[in-house]
């Protein structure tokens, strides 16, 4: 028997709901700091003014203070993509869950327990203006904590919108990750389903840190078109 169960949402879980979101979205700081790092644009930076510094004062103390500098004002940086994301949805639609997902015809939230806990989290919205003939349904807010990784829930999560699609007679499952969030895409590619585009995400923080964004469909088999 499996440690965890998974469930509607309920509003009694919001606050941990919440709290599995932000932290999930946050840990991904460290990777986009690193992803950053490895930019040619980013090392031409810190290697060319601290060497221009050296060469205009003669200062080595005054070039390596500078690279600190710069690797804080990185680092900062590598977190306000996810910071911008986690502001953006709690006005948006984790504003009040039960309106955005269980009062939608055709929509859904879920959660994992394990314990009497709140341990995942995954949601599900109609896509307002799908490819013609075709009708999707966009997963969202998949999130696992991370004590209770590696036992299948993410994988359960994702099944579940999977069969609840099919129930309610979608033809495909899209959603977006970055490439940033390798788990991610290595589980959603085992699962299935397929890369369908790629994008940069809009404002100045995106185009900086080169913050690309995958988008991912999942054809039901229900749908597909028979093989001859």
């Amino acid at each position: 028997m499996a440690p965890y169960h998974i469930r509607t949402y309920q509003e009694r879980d919001r606050k941990r709901v919440l709290e599995l979101f932000s932290m999930g979205m946050e840990e991904h700081t460290p990777a986009t700091f690193r992803h950053l790092l490895k930019l040619p644009r980013t090392l031409l930076l810190l290697i060319g003014v601290p060497l221009a510094i050296v060469l205009v004062s003669g200062s080595w103390l005054l070039a390596v203070v500078c690279i600190v500098f710069l690797l804080l004002f990185l680092r900062f940086l590598a977190g306000q993509p996810w910071k911008n994301y986690v502001s953006m949805c709690l006005h948006t639609d984790m504003a009040d869950i039960t309106k955005s997902y269980l009062n939608v015809s055709g929509a859904g939230f879920w959660v994992a327990e394990s314990g009497g806990q709140v341990v995942g989290t995954v949601a599900a919205q109609p896509v307002k203006d799908p490819p013609s003939g075709r009708k999707q349904l966009q997963l969202f807010r998949l999130s696992v904590s991370s004590q209770h990784r590696g036992q299948g829930i993410a994988k359960a999560l994702v099944r579940t919108v999977l069969q609840f699609a099919r129930d309610q007679g979608y033809s495909d499952v899209v959603l977006e990750t970055s490439v940033i969030q390798q788990g991610a895409v290595s589980l959603y590619e085992a699962m299935g389903f397929q890369r369908t585009g790629l994008f940069l995400l809009d404002g100045i923080v995106g185009r900086v840190v080169d913050f690309f964004v995958f988008r991912f469909t999942y054809p039901l088999p229900c749908a597909q078109e028979p093989r001859l």
